[in-house]
């Protein structure tokens, strides 16, 4: 498998560096499989946020809500499903927020890709 040492343009890779620093916050990612836990965390964030330890970068990126920042603190996108499915962002919501694009703008592209 080939493994590619030029960076590719816009894009966090996720790597053993990227998963060191991203280990608190998809922790507490994974943590949200639990029902129990989502509730916790809605009812207070910042409590949740520091039991599982995140840094202030973590923290920022977890309450502005925006997916690249969550990237760039360490999230894998994979436990990062678990935080977005707590406010009702679905795959496309994500898809959007990572290409810049409005959900319609890129449901639209998605359409055109599938012609």
């Amino acid at each position: 498998m080939p493994h590619h040492k030029e960076p590719i343009p816009g894009t966090v890779m996720f790597d053993g560096t990227q998963a060191m620093k991203g280990y608190a916050l998809n922790k507490m990612c994974y943590s949200f499989n639990n029902k129990e836990n989502r509730e916790e965390f809605l009812a207070d964030e910042e409590a949740y946020m520091d039991k599982y330890g995140l840094n202030d970068q973590q923290k920022q990126a977890v309450r502005d809500k925006v997916v690249l920042d969550l990237i760039a603190a360490g999230g894998n996108i994979y436990y990062l499903a678990k935080f977005a499915g707590i406010y009702g962002l679905n795959v496309q919501d994500v898809g959007a927020q990572q290409t810049g694009m409005s959900v319609e703008e890129f449901k639209e592209k998605l359409r055109r890709a599938g012609e």
